[in-house]
């Protein structure tokens, strides 16, 4: 009996150690970092960056010298002929000698080596490669802030449904306790019936709301998963709480942060629009110019009857040349000019996409800063609700037993109770978000 015993309490001991290091447990900010590298968006915002980076070289790498190599084999299935006057081999004149000039079979190997001495638009390509990866940079840092926000608003669904669910269960234990009570005093005779039938309508309306609220919390672990980059269903554990997480995210002094539009990212990643409109109108503008680019080629040939270019007794035949080319844009039927046209007709729109920007920057900052202030605002009036309505309910409660306020008083003040939980929780909620939000806009975030 000991051992099996034993067995069953090393069983049980196994799977709890088991339990614990397969759950990922995270406080706030570990959940952030965590997403940071493994969220799928993240993920591949740094995979851009990798391909700017590739592209910024391959663009550097065109106006650098190039070797390329060939190989080149024919064989004459039938031999080309040609015609020569009979009198240069003392034939008849007036007459023709078929020849051919070649033997049935050659190989021909070359290597040139070719540099680009000049092209208005490879300095213009160098110029938006480096404004290019500059986007893709600005661009990851945009989607680490819709990161961190989404991760602060799925880690505060999660506690949300948490309080949530703890505090249904507990109302519905304290009215169980007081339905019972009731019935009994019911069965006594000394009250009416609708007392009990009261009650249990309240009751009935929480258990349904608690598998609402279960529901709820089941897709809010979910969705955090999905945020962190993690299994749909692996389970997890979360640290911080929520009443101490509002109170270290009210802050009065974020409020006051100077409003430079130039620090938000979407201002850059406006600004990069419209230099990238100025590189493609000098792009444009670079097609008038000249294209001067040199080059050296050399090579080897072999020439034969039958295939025997491996032989040690093989002459090849060596040659190379040095040369020169420039490419001079003379006509287009007004292409060119056409292209410059509508290059600075985009920059013109992009130059009016940043002011819009800019003001639309400085309208979201302000309603930012309106919507956190109310949060906290509305955090404060929320817990003192709270603290009513508890006093409220306590003392219907204590009137009700004691026969002087009715089930329906009693059945008011709980449901104002309980409507002050959910906005007391909701409201906390509200600060946490809110000022993610604030931080978003202003990208005054320190990772």
């Amino acid at each position: 009996m000991k051992k099996t015993s034993l067995l069953i309490f090393s069983l049980l001991f196994s799977a709890w150690l088991f339990s614990q290091e397969t759950t990922k447990t995270f406080t706030l900010q570990e959940a952030i970092d965590y997403a940071l590298i493994n969220n799928r968006s993240a993920k591949n915002a740094a995979r851009d960056i990798e391909a700017a980076e590739k592209q910024k070289w391959e663009t550097t790498a065109t106006g650098l010298p190039q070797i390329d190599g060939a190989v080149d084999y024919t064989n004459w299935i039938k031999q080309q002929v040609s015609l020569l006057p009979a009198e240069i081999a003392g034939g008849t004149p007036g007459t023709f000698v078929p020849v051919t000039f070649s033997p049935k079979q050659n190989l021909n190997a070359t290597a040139t080596l070719s540099q680009l001495l000049f092209d208005g638009s490879y300095l213009v390509g160098l110029q938006s490669a480096k404004v290019y990866l500059e986007i893709s940079e600005n661009a990851k840092i945009k989607t680490d802030l819709e990161v961190r926000n989404a991760v602060i608003n799925a880690y505060g669904n999660v506690l949300l449904a948490e309080e949530n669910l703890n505090i249904v269960t507990k109302n519905i234990d304290v009215l169980q306790k007081n339905l019972d009570e009731t019935t009994k005093i019911y069965e006594n005779g000394l009250t009416e019936e609708e007392s009990v039938e009261q009650l249990q309508i309240t009751l009935t309306g929480l258990e349904n709301y608690l598998n609402n609220v279960e529901r709820s919390k089941n897709i809010a672990y979910q969705m955090f998963n999905i945020t962190l980059g993690i299994d749909l269903n692996e389970p997890i554990s979360l640290t911080d709480n929520l009443e101490v997480l509002t109170l270290q995210n009210i802050s009065l002094e974020l409020l006051e942060t100077d409003e430079n539009i130039e620090n938000s990212i979407d201002y850059q990643i406006a600004k990069n629009q419209e230099v990238s409109k100025e590189l493609l109108l000098k792009l444009e503008k670079s097609t008038f110019l000249p294209r001067l680019s040199a080059f050296i080629n050399g090579g080897y040939s072999g020439f034969g009857e039958t295939f025997a270019f491996a032989s040690n007794n093989q002459e090849w035949y060596g040659s190379s040349l040095f040369g020169v080319n420039m490419t001079i844009p003379i006509f287009s039927s007004g292409m060119r000019s056409a292209a410059t046209q509508r290059a600075q007709i985009d920059l013109e729109i992009a130059k009016e996409e940043l002011t819009e920007t800019e003001q639309q920057l400085k309208f979201q900052i302000s309603a930012a800063k309106s919507d956190y202030q109310f949060a906290i605002e509305e955090y404060q009036n929320k817990r003192q609700n709270l603290n009513l309505a508890e006093r409220i309910e306590q003392k219907n409660q204590t009137k009700f037993f004691e026969g002087i306020a009715s089930s329906f008083d009693l059945r008011q003040a709980q449901t104002q109770l309980y409507t002050a939980q959910q906005e007391y929780l909701q409201s906390m909620f509200n600060v946490i978000t809110k000022k993610s939000e604030l931080e978003t806009i202003l990208n005054t975030v320190n990772y």
